[in-house]
């Protein structure tokens, strides 16, 4: 059969993709529909047929799968911020781990026991940090998240994953904004002032950090509108604002300065504390970045004589983790001032064996082996591409007796165990653990030995 735009079929769902759509096969022609789910017979109007696949919208749920549930946000079917709201919790965990196994077997052809996800009690409001961006629409001001596929904008009443005083703050805003003369920035004409709320929510410390990214430095009201902030939300400790005078969509501009209260904001994972600023690297998720850092932690299996070498260390969290059970840990990162950040956190919790490098990994390290500083660990946590080919022949050169690996992409991590399996190491267990619930992302740890 072939398969033509604006036909209308009846399909079976098979699989999720990696952004959410459900995967009909029709004589092995797939098709991707949005909002189906896998185990449901589904009726669907083809919308694009290309050569090798196709679009299809979906039209109805002929037989609906155990797991559809009714999304609880309002603005799910729009909004870009959330792919799984339709699918139960017990169904999301099972779907990424699914997800997990694939990638080992088919594109890593690695045979290692993939574990249950380990997700969270309540997978709701669990984002410390909010990045929401403001607009006009037809006169009015919006302010949510970006609709999927694009720069519109999907004009949100409450988010349901991110803090509660993000969603205070943002519709204040929305009714407030023009008043204190912050026009909603335009991205087509790059009229406007107000780009983007930036919200840091402290879990432990419950300080609230509210950051204003605008086109110009002028705020033609700023005492009245910090009184504003504080009136909106009193746990705020820091209002900030940060210039973006560029047409870009780059959320942050170069400039950035303290308009009340602090320069920063405190919370901790386990008992490890951070001081975040406007622009600081930190995990989305501390509750479940606690989880997955305790099975690194564990991964390492450190004695408290080991020297080991975090790859990609960022504000230094992984680095001090470990840092409570090794000898020695050399962190490399490539950002200068997340460097500068880990080198006072590590300070802010008494950590003396612990230091940091600005560089690429695949640079530092290399230098590092040249210069006879040879570790019995190296713990990597790659960007979403993976680890660089030179850092990979460099561990295979010089075979640390164990390497742990924080991914939060599973097809690159199965392409890189892969390769290290080809250079003589052996893949253990691994671990996926769920830092976004409600999307498709999941992050895995494992580990490997010479």
């Amino acid at each position: 059969m072939t398969v033509k735009k604006n036909d209308r079929l009846t399909v079976f769902v098979e699989d999720l993709t990696h952004d959410g759509q459900g995967v009909a096969k029709v004589d092995g022609y797939p098709i991707f529909i949005k909002g189906a789910l896998p185990d449901e017979k589904v009726e669907v109007h083809v919308v694009k047929a290309l050569k090798k696949y196709g679009f299809a919208k979906l039209v109805e749920i002929v037989e609906s799968s155990p797991f559809r549930v009714a999304a609880p946000c309002p603005v799910f079917d729009s909004c870009g911020g959330c792919q799984l709201q339709h699918l139960s919790y017990e169904g999301q965990l099972m779907m990424k781990e699914k997800q997990v196994r694939s990638a080992m077997e088919r594109i890593g052809k690695v045979h290692t026991t993939v574990l249950p996800v380990l997700g969270m009690d309540n997978p709701w409001r669990y984002r410390n940090k909010s990045q929401i961006p403001f607009g006009v629409e037809e006169g009015r001001v919006v302010a949510g998240f970006y609709k999927s596929g694009s720069h519109d904008i999907a004009n949100t009443p409450t988010c349901l994953i991110q803090s509660e005083e993000a969603d205070r703050l943002m519709l204040a805003l929305k009714e407030q904004a023009v008043e204190f003369g912050l026009e909603p920035y335009d991205e087509k004409t790059g009229r406007g002032q107000l780009r983007h709320l930036v919200v840091r929510k402290g879990r432990t410390s419950g300080e609230t950090m509210v950051v204003l990214v605008t086109k110009t430095k002028k705020i033609s009201q700023p005492e009245r509108l910090i009184h504003f902030i504080l009136e909106v939300e009193p746990t705020t400790v820091s209002i900030v604002q940060n210039i973006n005078p560029t047409r870009t969509n780059v959320i942050f501009g170069e400039e950035t300065f303290v308009h009340w209260g602090k320069s920063h904001i405190v919370d901790s994972i386990g008992d490890i504390q951070f001081e975040i600023s406007a622009r600081s690297f930190y995990q989305i998720n501390p509750l479940q970045t606690n989880v997955l850092y305790q099975k690194a932690l564990e991964a390492a299996g450190l004695t408290g004589n080991e020297t080991v070498m975090d790859a990609y260390c960022g504000i230094g969290t992984i680095s001090l983790f470990l840092a409570q059970q090794a000898k020695q840990v050399l962190g490399v990162e490539i950002v200068p001032q997340a460097v500068e950040d880990a080198r006072r956190n590590a300070e802010l919790n008494g950590f003396t064996n612990a230091e940091f490098e600005v560089g690429a990994a695949e640079d530092v390290i290399t230098q590092w082996y040249e210069d006879g500083r040879l570790p019995d660990v190296v713990v990597v946590d790659p960007p979403r591409k993976g680890l660089d080919g030179k850092l990979i022949d460099t561990l295979i050169e010089h075979k640390p007796r164990r390497i742990v690996y924080v991914s939060c992409n599973p097809a690159t991590l199965a392409r890189d165990l892969r390769l290290l399996e080809d250079g003589g190491y052996k893949v253990h267990e691994v671990q996926p653990v769920d830092m976004f619930p409600h999307t498709t992302h999941v992050e895995c740890v494992t580990y490997l030995t010479i």
